[in-house]
């Protein structure tokens, strides 16, 4: 059997941005284009009025049995995240989990991936006749392919600043099709995002922070932005934080990649980086008194477009995690 390491879902930004790309046809240009997700919801209520999906569980708050029985908070003396009785929790607590982001500020019910991977056993048959290929020395007559299945009603949800025309689209490999449905963002979610982020404060979407030949845990300045200073980088002391950072809730970093097309066959790929995972809690010395959209495009790491129009590091508000 073949493991699904380094399998992906679901899909990132990135990769849906090249469906926008090709939507528009080689005349494309979607300089302008922002996106962010990934996220999921239920069909009927990403449609309603009320318009809620589900985006990723704060790493503070810890779940079991599909509820938060703990929060953690940064306590200054310590230096330490504590519970509310000061303590270190030792106990074990689930991972991958998504609230409701009309929950966001009241948390309730947490949800668990509406997915599951499925192992699908195909034969090589011969080419004129529904037998698996006698003669297989070279390749053999079983190929293993690793699928997902999401439960029947739900969907995967990504904001966007261009709208997509409605339709079935390839997605993927293999001739992969989906569905696409674009809604107006309501005005209860937009003006939710655009809430000031201060001192503390959860990402929904991972963050790929620091130069092209670093990743860090947090954006820095880089003094120069021109294409010269990508292939043969500064020295890493032009590289300043600009954060003052008092403490930091997150999980190992997860590596991130992507195409930046090209012509003829041969494809081109991104430096591979490291991106810090969405869920991932930051509490700072100084508030940045801004609504993630207002975030200078410098912190974000440039390779053909800025981070930023993936939405990478997309942020929201959260209490006081600090004392």
């Amino acid at each position: 059997m073949v493991g699904r390491s380094g399998s992906s879902f679901p899909p990132s930004a990135a990769t849906l941005s090249g469906l926008f790309a090709a939507s528009q046809g080689k005349n494309a240009d979607i300089r302008d284009l922002m996106l962010a997700g990934p996220f999921w919801g239920n069909v009927d209520e990403v449609i309603s009025d009320e318009q809620n999906f589900y985006i990723p569980t704060p790493r503070n708050y810890l779940v079991k049995d599909g509820k938060i029985v703990d929060k953690l908070s940064w306590n200054n003396e310590k230096e330490a995240w504590l519970n509310q009785q000061d303590k270190t929790p030792t106990d074990k607590y689930e991972s991958n989990t998504w609230l409701a982001i009309n929950d966001w500020e009241k948390p309730k019910e947490i949800k668990k991936n509406p997915w599951r991977f499925l192992a699908h056993l195909h034969p090589r048959l011969e080419q004129d006749e529904r037998h698996v290929i006698r003669n297989h020395q070279e390749q053999g007559s079983l190929f293993l392919e690793n699928s997902v299945q999401m439960e029947t009603g739900t969907c995967l949800v990504y904001l966007s600043n261009t709208k997509l025309e409605p339709g079935w689209y390839r997605f993927g490999g293999e001739g992969h099709l989906v569905d696409v449905r674009c809604e107006p963002i309501g005005n209860a979610i937009a003006s939710f995002f655009q809430q000031p982020i201060e001192n503390n404060f959860a990402l929904i979407t991972p963050a790929v922070w620091g130069s092209n030949r670093l990743s860090q845990r947090e954006p820095v300045y880089l003094e120069k932005r021109d294409q010269a200073f990508y292939e043969q980088p500064e020295p890493e002391s032009q590289e300043k934080n600009v954060w003052k950072l008092k403490a930091l809730f997150t999980e190992r970093p997860i590596p991130f990649r992507y195409r930046l097309g090209g012509k003829g066959e041969t494809k081109l790929l991104s430096r591979g980086r490291y991106a810090v995972p969405a869920g991932t809690v930051y509490v700072l010395e100084k508030p940045i008194n801004q609504p993630w959209q207002d975030w200078d495009v410098n912190w974000f790491p440039q390779e053909g477009p800025s981070l930023k129009r993936w939405g990478f590091g997309l942020a929201l508000p959260l209490a006081s995690t600090g004392n």
